[in-house]
């Protein structure tokens, strides 16, 4: 204890300033005041700082680069810059800037956005929101066959120029993708992951128009076929990941945890008081029942955005 006040004294009481109000800090600073004022009329802390100098981490740093100092030539695989349209403002506990107001939004995805898309069209309308419903019944990103979305997303804000995008879609997925080489990555591992990730997130950089829209984009409720989930998954873990550079314009709605909490299928759950059936028979798609309580999360988040 004596060396400790003689060596480290202004330590004490440093450290006693750090505490939060209360008894314990009045203790430490009872002792750690007198014991740094003693320290402080001492060469002691000098000498100890010289002895013990050999060990500090400082000394073998001075050929790397610091917080303030920039990537160069040398080494171009520099870490990509973070930047403000990767938070979402609400996360960070500060208002969201609305777009404006919402005169026109579009529903669209493959078999999964119906009913969602009329039951928001009954809600939004009453209030002067043109509600575009745009489905593509056994279409997916993984699946260029019938539709290419990557055209179609265009198109879709080209006619109509939306000021905000629901998009649902994720049913028809899994179809191996190309890769490096031209070989085919099949589902669902990282590979297919990333190059299905980087699809979804040139759909949402098209809706999003530059941030000049908000992008409300659902994550797939798991189906009853376990052999299906992983896919699913996979999907949602894409969706999630593909929307990280704008999310403050592209919010990933998590319907998974809302419907099939601890990733547990269930037919019905509890809506308004009660047990509700809130999927089709076959185990995939929601009913009317379930695409209501999609449009709640769904309008609770363009409210917050718009404002309305």
């Amino acid at each position: 204890m004596l060396a400790l006040a003689l060596f480290e004294g202004s330590a004490v009481n440093s450290a006693g300033h750090q505490l939060d109000a209360g008894w314990e800090r009045s203790i430490v600073l009872g002792v750690g005041k007198p014991v740094g004022w003693v320290a402080g009329h001492l060469p002691l802390e000098n000498v100890a700082d010289g002895a013990l100098a050999y060990i500090s981490p400082d000394e073998d740093l001075s050929g790397e680069r610091g917080f303030d100092e920039q990537p160069t030539e040398a080494t171009p695989r520099g870490i990509p810059p973070i930047t403000v349209d990767q938070f979402d403002p609400i996360q960070l506990g500060t208002k969201a800037r609305s777009p404006g107001k919402l005169e026109k939004l579009l529903v669209t995805g493959d078999s999964l956005s119906i009913p969602l898309d009329s039951e928001l069209a009954k809600r939004l309308t009453p209030d002067g929101v043109k509600v575009d419903r745009d489905p593509h019944v056994g279409t997916g990103i993984s699946k260029e066959g019938v539709v290419d979305w990557a055209k179609l997303s265009a198109q879709q804000v080209s006619d109509r120029e939306p000021d905000a995008v629901v998009v649902f879609i994720g049913a028809n997925e899994g179809f191996p993708l190309p890769g490096g080489g031209g070989k085919q990555i099949d589902c669902c591992g990282p590979d297919w992951a990333a190059v299905y990730a980087g699809r979804a997130r040139r759909l949402m950089d098209t809706y999003r128009q530059g941030g000049a829209a908000r992008v409300y984009w659902l994550g797939v409720p798991l189906p009853r076929d376990g052999r299906r989930q992983r896919v699913q998954r996979t999907v949602n873990a894409a969706f999630d990941v593909a929307a990280q550079p704008w999310r403050s314009h592209v919010r990933f709605l998590d319907l998974t945890s809302v419907f099939t909490p601890n990733g547990k299928y269930r037919d019905a759950m509890k809506v308004d008081g009660r047990e509700q059936i809130v999927r089709e028979p076959d185990g995939n798609h929601l009913n009317r029942k379930g695409a209501e309580v999609a449009a709640d999360l769904v309008l609770k988040s363009v409210r917050r955005d718009f404002g309305s």
